[in-house]
């Protein structure tokens, strides 16, 4: 159904961006947990096989949840599909950053303290942000391009390994790896951050989970008992399932390097959690490179950006409702509630405060 878009005056727009940014720090906060809980599993379970649970977990886990709900609620899903135009982007983020990338970061794990592995974490934002940028073309200013060359700053000083013979931390380096795999992985999921976010994420866990299970068991390598693999499932279904759903939802309000930039606080908490589990003291290193983040953090936390600019003619699908400012069609029948549909935004020209959300992606 298409359904021609009437427009609205800047003046009545209405600034809807604290939502998204809670929901990024949440997924933060969730993501932040699985490194240091991650590496009290490897103790027992090999890196590969960790991997597999990490990502079947997401998988079933919102798998079950989305059934429940369909259950519940027994209605039309407030969400759009994904088309055959966006399975493109969907595998090159399950096969980015649900397989190579987790597979990565396990290993690494076992070579890099929990804390530094934490906090290396926050790279995952600056090589969202500069793929954003150079591959994607999304408009950041000079302040974000700031809280990028810290966070990169901070991340190099943490991969660098004072004792070892040529100066680099391999297992550091794995982590640096493993961030430029899922900053692929943000960006792609990126341009489908409109779609429903459950079935993005329940797809590619159980696409990923299952590729290295397949994997694992083709190199020989030994499962867990059942208590080790279902501990893992759990620490994915939070990690790496809710958490992911959040960041979608998020960056489909405020584009991908401010939502990753939100992540930032992800390593921080893994940090917390480190300290407490396995009383790791930090070399001095990670002192000089904790200021750093916290520069980068704190720059983009208080980003603000306004300017007129020009929407032009789009016909897209996804999830809206019509006091934003964007969705002031009309329906056959009045509609007030959320829902979904293709829809049509007419050219237009305004000035208010935004992100670059699905609607303002816009060349500066």
């Amino acid at each position: 159904m298409k359904i021609a878009y009437m427009g609205r005056k800047a003046d009545e727009m209405k600034k809807t961006s604290i939502y998204p940014m809670f929901q990024a720090i949440l997924a933060a906060i969730l993501f932040g947990a699985s490194a240091p809980i991650s590496k009290l599993l490897l103790g027992e379970i090999e890196p590969i096989p960790m991997a597999a649970f990490l990502y079947l977990g997401s998988g079933i886990g919102l798998l079950l949840y989305r059934t429940f709900q369909k259950m519940r609620r027994n209605s039309m899903n407030l969400e759009a599909d994904i088309r055959k135009s966006d399975i493109k982007w969907l595998a090159g983020a399950i096969f980015s950053g649900g397989v190579l990338a987790p597979i990565i970061l396990m290993f690494s794990l076992k070579n890099t303290p929990a804390a530094t592995a934490s906090l290396l974490l926050n790279f995952e934002g600056a090589a969202t942000t500069l793929i954003a940028v150079l591959a994607f073309k999304e408009a950041i200013g000079k302040r974000i391009w700031i809280a990028v060359f810290s966070i990169t700053t901070a991340s190099i000083l943490l991969s660098w390994n004072i004792n070892g013979s040529w100066g680099i931390s391999i297992g550091a380096l794995g982590v640096l790896s493993a961030c430029f795999l899922w900053g692929i992985d943000n960006n792609f999921t990126r341009n489908i951050s409109a779609k429903d976010p459950l079935i993005i994420v329940t797809t590619k866990g159980i696409c990923a989970g299952t590729f290295s299970l397949i994997l694992a068991l083709g190199l020989m390598n030994q499962l867990p008992d059942l208590r080790i693999a279902l501990g893992a499932m759990a620490v994915g279904f939070f990690s790496y399932g809710l958490s992911i759903v959040l960041f979608i939802l998020a960056m489909r309000n405020i584009g991908a390097s401010r939502t990753s930039a939100f992540f930032g606080a992800a390593p921080f908490v893994g940090v917390i959690i480190s300290f407490l589990l396995f009383r790791e003291i930090p070399n001095s290193l990670f002192g000089v490179a904790l200021p750093f983040m916290v520069i980068g953090a704190i720059l983009i936390l208080s980003e603000e950006h306004s300017h007129e600019h020009l929407h032009e003619l789009l016909e897209h699908e996804h999830r809206h409702r019509h006091d934003d400012g964007h969705h002031i069609h009309i329906h056959e029948v009045g509609e007030t509630k959320e829902h979904s549909h293709a829809h049509i935004h007419g050219a237009l020209k305004h000035s208010h405060a935004h992100m670059p959300d699905i609607h303002h992606r816009h060349i500066h």
